[in-house]
């Protein structure tokens, strides 16, 4: 998770590597997770921009169907996961997780205490954003990898879990370094691929590692980065972002850790992954990989079971 006012960088952890197993062991990050050996096996779960806003078009609420989920048809194939009930639900449940992991702030720079103008780079349900749009309808929904036309600048732009969904990183960067004030932030949460193990559970051979490999290589294919996380970094301070803070914290898989907080994080975690599984990969590999869609989904089972088994010492670096 990168935090950067706009106006010497002092990050205070680097990107985990690109490595498997023990290899991460030695990668900074801000949780040491101790497993907790004491369970069964089976105890895992199974505002108003008027001067510079054009009207809501009807195309933006079409949908696509493919493989039996839906799609966005606005800019179609640039946003390879669904957008449907099923979706929606779960990235409520995202949300919910990412407070609990910032013990319920909504960002860890200082405009959590407010702002006064916020953009949110990538809405997901957007559901303060939905309903000031249901009563709105002249409120901009924009592709946002095209040319931003805001004519004032914001103080505090977010994004969250923008991995794999831009093309190109640095110009998304760039164009919020320009429409910050002076003293603005930006801050981004995001995901870091491969999956994290510090301890050898979670082995090369794994349905969960192959999962994760597979769906890196259909996003490389599909041109959307998926390791973009670990340059977020470098990429804000090449941009002109200073003070750049650098955080990593680990999501468990499931709730293997001891401590009570991460526990319930590696139980909230199982949820979501558990919904992500198979939308997550359907698309990137059916599109660009060539595979039939019950391949996809028989690899997404496969990864489940090693999902819910708490003797794999797993995380998310976020």
């Amino acid at each position: 998770m990168a935090t950067s006012p706009a106006p010497t960088a002092d990050p205070v952890a680097t990107p985990l590597p690109q490595q498997h197993g023990d290899e991460l062991a030695s990668s900074p990050a801000t949780l040491f997770c101790e497993a907790d050996d004491r369970h069964d096996v089976d105890s895992a779960f199974s505002m108003p921009l008027t001067s510079s806003l054009t009207s809501l078009r009807s195309s933006i609420l079409a949908y696509e169907q493919e493989n039996g989920r839906t799609y966005h048809a606005m800019s179609a194939g640039k946003y390879l996961f669904p957008n449907d009930d099923a979706e929606i639900e779960r990235l409520d449940l995202q949300h919910h997780i990412f407070k609990l992991m910032l013990d319920g702030r909504l960002c860890a720079c200082p405009k959590n205490e407010g702002a006064k103008r916020v953009l949110d780079l990538g809405a997901g349900t957007g559901i303060w954003c939905i309903d000031y749009a249901d009563e709105h309808p002249e409120a901009e929904m924009d592709d946002l990898e095209k040319e931003w036309t805001w004519s004032k600048d914001f103080d505090f732009i977010i994004s969250r879990i923008p991995n794999g969904c831009f093309s190109d990183p640095p110009g998304l960067v760039e164009k919020a370094f320009n429409q910050l004030e002076p003293g603005g932030y930006l801050e981004i949460q995001d995901m870091a691929c491969p999956i994290g193990c510090d301890d050898g559970t979670l082995h090369p051979d794994s349905p969960l590692w192959i999962w994760v490999t597979t769906l890196m290589q259909a996003m490389e294919a599909a041109g959307r980065p998926p390791t973009v996380a670990q340059q977020w970094k470098t990429i804000l301070e090449e941009a002109g972002f200073v003070d750049v803070v650098e955080t990593v914290h680990k999501w468990p898989i499931n709730p293997w850790p001891r401590d009570p907080k991460y526990k319930t994080l590696g139980r909230w975690s199982l949820l979501n992954t558990d919904q992500l599984l198979e939308p997550a990969i359907l698309a990137p590999v059916t599109r660009f990989l060539g595979w039939k869609p019950e391949e996809a989904k028989v690899l997404a089972a496969k990864a489940r079971a090693v999902l819910k088994d708490v003797r794999v010492h797993a995380y998310w670096p976020m």
